[in-house]
Parts: structure tokens; C-alpha cells; sequence
């Protein structure tokens, strides 16, 4: 379970998601890329002009071939002539009605990522269960159900691929970094959190801690970032960086000046890459862990859970 703030472009979009009870994510890599990350049963609010609308669980993802014919998005035509339509849907449940500034300080987690980012450059951001708490106590709450119309809607199932030649938006994208990072977020959460705490000595159980995309700090952001929960009198952190093919002195250098960074609770860092060069040398905080996807071809496509179910850490 997880929550997440979806950016949203104008106050007319807005209006129809929150009259419709939908979020609507572009053909593109990045709204690809939102509609995977977000999973049925997590928690969502939309996202702007600086204010935080509303509160929904996520009841239904759904990819559709006719997002043009049924609405209520219009595609948008970029100045470089390429369109995007909005194929990929959530259904969402409606919980609380709310408007709240994002300078109140239970929304600091996510403002401060805007701050350091410069703005409203990604489609959806993660907040932390710190953050869903205070939420749900926020506005009013909403005792309606709302009935999807999604008759018209015909859906498909969209996939990733590792071959040039099989690229074919928005039925099959290539495997981008964005995609590798969410995948890696949810495998860590699920299977290999309890040895990522062991390894670094941290007490708890792995089910109090929480794997969270993209932290921003003031020299660049964090891939992963691990914490607890509920902190109580400590909070210790680790930081996980991800790289989509081989990783060097650089990338080691950079993890470094995050960890450094980010305060003396962060007690280090994991290099996630596909394989390392010869020349990076060990560090006594971070750790090198090497990904792989197991019997996969790259004549073939899968779809995002396949690749999940498929997904091997091992510490290098």
C-alpha cells in the first residue's frame, strides 16, 4: 500500500477527473511508466497549483484502444508534431472531499521534492505513510460509491520490451530507467527488504519500513529511498541508486556525496546496476548488488508484472 499525488496540468483537467472519479495518464514513456507504479489498492490525490484535491483508493487500472472516441481528455499535439492521447486509466474510489495548500507542513515530504525539483516535471510523486495519515483525517469524507461507465471502453494489455525493433507505443515500450527503478522499488518491498536491513544491521521488522521513489536533495534525487514508517526516537535510512546498464567511478562518487548529504541518520547505500566496471573500488558503506531478469529473450515482450515476478538481486 502506498500513496501518491498525481500532477495534474490545468483546472480543467481537474474538473474531470474529480467529476469522474479517474485518472488519466499520456501514451507516452513517463504516463506508461505512472500507470505501472501506481497499483489497485494504493491510496492517490491530485495534484495542483500548489493545492492537494481530494483523497481515492485506487479500485481499477485499465489500458483502453480508444482513449479519443470515449474521452475525456483531448490529445495533446506537442510543437514537435508528435501526439499523445490518454490510453492508460486508474478507477478510482472517492474516500474524502479535500482542498488543502501543500504549504501546510504535513504535505513537507512531497513539497520539499517540488522545491528541489524545480516544479511539476513528473507525472505522479510518492509521499510516505506519514503523510497518508495526516491526509485521512483531512476535509470530509465521502459515503458514496461511484459507478465507473466503461462500456465503451476497449482495453489492452500494454508491454516492455529490450528490442529496438519491437517498440511499439503505447502497446509495448521499451524497458526505460523509470520502469527498472519502479520494479526494483516494489521487488526490494516485497522480497529482499528483511536482507537490505540485516546487511546494513538495522533492527525492525521489514513490514515497519517502507521502499519510497525518488527523493530529491539539493545536489540531484535519490532513486530509492528506504525508512521507517513511524519513526520512534530513531530513523535510520538507506539510499539506493539505479542505473539501467553498467555503473563506475562516477555513479560510485555520486551515491557518495547523496549518503554524505542526506544526514547522519542515512547509514549507507546500495548500487543497483546490470553489471559494474572493473575499475570501481568497495566501499564500507555501500553495497553493489547486480540485477537480472532470469530466461527472458530480447525477441519477446512481457508485461510489467511478468518482468516483476521475474526480477533476481544478488550482492556483488
Amino acid at each position: 500500500m502506498s500513496y501518491f499525488l498525481i500532477s495534474v496540468a490545468t483546472m480543467e483537467n481537474l474538473e474531470k477527473c474529480t467529476q469522474m472519479n479517474v485518472a488519466g495518464f499520456t501514451s507516452s514513456v513517463n504516463g506508461y511508466w505512472a500507470f505501472v507504479d501506481i497499483d489497485v489498492g494504493d491510496y492517490v490525490s491530485f495534484l495542483h497549483g500548489a493545492k492537494v484535491y481530494n483523497l481515492y483508493r485506487v479500485k481499477k487500472k485499465v489500458a483502453i484502444e480508444n482513449p479519443d472516441e470515449v474521452g475525456p481528455w483531448e490529445p495533446i499535439k506537442l510543437p514537435s508534431g508528435r501526439v499523445y492521447s490518454f490510453p492508460f486509466r486508474l478507477l478510482l474510489t472517492p474516500l474524502r472531499e479535500l482542498s488543502e495548500s501543500m504549504i501546510r507542513p504535513e504535505f513537507s515530504y512531497v513539497a520539499e521534492n517540488l522545491l528541489l525539483r524545480g516544479g511539476y516535471r513528473k507525472t505522479h510523486f510518492q509521499a510516505d505513510e506519514v503523510t497518508l495519515y495526516n491526509v485521512s483525517g483531512m476535509g470530509i469524507p465521502v459515503s458514496e460509491e461511484f459507478q465507473h461507465e466503461t462500456s465503451k471502453w476497449k482495453a489492452f494489455m500494454p508491454k516492455i520490451t529490450f528490442s529496438r525493433e519491437l517498440i511499439d507505443p503505447p502497446r509495448v515500450f521499451p524497458m526505460r530507467e523509470v520502469l527498472l527503478q519502479s520494479l526494483l522499488r516494489k521487488a526490494i518491498e516485497r522480497n529482499f527488504l528483511d536482507g537490505l536491513l540485516e546487511t546494513f544491521k538495522i533492527d525492525g521488522n521489514p513490514e515497519d519500513f517502507e521502499v519510497l521513489g525518488e527523493k530529491a536533495l539539493p545536489s540531484g534525487h535519490v532513486d530509492l529511498l528506504i525508512k521507517p514508517k513511524h519513526p520512534l526516537g530513531r530513523a535510520p535510512r538507506i539510499l539506493v541508486e539505479v542505473k539501467l546498464g553498467s555503473a563506475g567511478k562516477e555513479d560510485l562518487k555520486q551515491l557518495k556525496a547523496y549518503i554524505k548529504e542526506s544526514g547522519p541518520e542515512t547509514v549507507g547505500g546500495v548500487l543497483i546496476v546490470k553489471s559494474f566496471k572493473k575499475n570501481i573500488e568497495e566501499e564500507p558503506d555501500i553495497k553493489f548488488w547486480s540485477y537480472g531478469f532470469g530466461n527472458i529473450t530480447r525477441e519477446a515482450t512481457y508485461t510489467y508484472e511478468e518482468l516483476l515476478g521475474k526480477i533476481r538481486l544478488e550482492e556483488v
